[in-house]
């Protein structure tokens, strides 16, 4: 199985042994763009100069006037405003065939790429862009700058690799998580492995627990997060944070209850059936401190419409 999807780039990138960009002192976007091809195409080297060869029939990229050069007048700008650098017309027709999903490859245009293309555009500062320039040769140095740009691009390719491998398991544990989805009840989701499981929870309005086991032993459960307001949906009883072990257990009622995080969106349980059972005794204290506070806003109602009367 292929890592890549293809398209009419990477078939074009997978024909030439040597693509083409500017010499001297190099930019994040320049050194992404270069990462980025040579793990789609292992091997591919880089030349570098002032001006392009007129015989190079390889992919040119920052340099050039070409497709992927982007310092002419006419400036490409996303629908955000935010210009193009090199490395955003590079990703903007290789992110699908990369991730495979087109959805994530516009999300880490906006997280990842376009802070890159705006500092290499405007000069906004960015941490990333700041350390790739860290491996220019400083200025009383008698170092080769292509050997410079060879370490910078070997850094930026092990981020590549790790924000690639990291969005490509989400994606897996999206579907992973599904079945799970399919058997909850009472609000509650049971996994029996960890996944990543937020993104695809959070859209379920009926889920407020996540069950599963804990890399340290015995059980975590969670509270989740709604998904517009940003606060857990039905924290664990006010009384049970910070606790644990005995005093957590004789707090609860809850034998193997072992932690409960201080302000209250995770405890740990030795016993999977206590980690659920602690999520069903916190659902129903919730549902009683709701329907008591909706009374009590319904008698200050009656009360003030009364007076309204008077």
């Amino acid at each position: 199985m292929e890592l890549y999807m293809q398209n009419e780039l990477t078939e074009q990138l997978r024909q030439t042994d040597c693509v083409f960009t500017h010499g001297g002192k190099f930019h994040a976007d320049d050194v992404f763009s270069y990462a980025l091809l040579r793990m789609i195409h292992p091997g591919l080297l880089v030349r570098r100069g002032n001006e392009v060869p007129q015989d190079f029939t390889g992919i040119v990229f920052d340099i050039g006037g070409g497709a992927f050069d982007h310092h002419g007048n006419d400036e490409k700008k996303r629908e955000n405003g935010v210009p193009y650098a090199a490395f955003g017309l590079l990703w903007q027709q290789l992110g699908t065939a990369v991730l495979g999903d087109e959805k994530q490859a516009e999300k880490f245009d906006f997280r990842f790429v376009q802070p890159l293309d705006q500092n290499d555009n405007t000069g906004e500062p960015d941490e990333i862009a700041s350390l790739i320039a860290d491996f220019n040769p400083v200025w009383d140095a008698d170092e080769d700058t292509d050997a410079a740009f060879l370490r910078a691009a070997d850094f930026a390719e092990q981020i590549l690799e790790r924000k690639f491998s990291y969005i490509k398991s989400n994606i897996r544990a999206d579907e992973a998580v599904k079945p799970y989805l399919a058997q909850a009840s009472d609000g509650i989701l049971v996994m029996d492995q960890y996944l990543p499981w937020k993104k695809a929870v959070e859209k379920e309005e009926g889920i407020a627990f996540v069950v599963f086991p804990s890399n340290r032993g015995g059980y975590c459960a969670m509270s989740v997060k709604d998904s517009v307001l940003k606060e857990t949906k039905c924290p664990f009883p006010a009384e049970w944070y910070g606790k644990r072990d005995k005093e957590l257990a004789e707090i609860s009622g809850i034998a193997s209850l072992r932690f409960c995080h201080k302000t209250g969106f995770m405890l740990t349980a030795d016993e999977k059936e206590d980690a659920i059972l602690a999520c069903r005794v916190s659902r129903e204290k919730e549902k009683k401190s709701r329907i008591f506070w909706m009374r009590v806003k319904k008698a200050f109602r009656k009360k003030k419409s009364r007076r309204d009367v008077r």
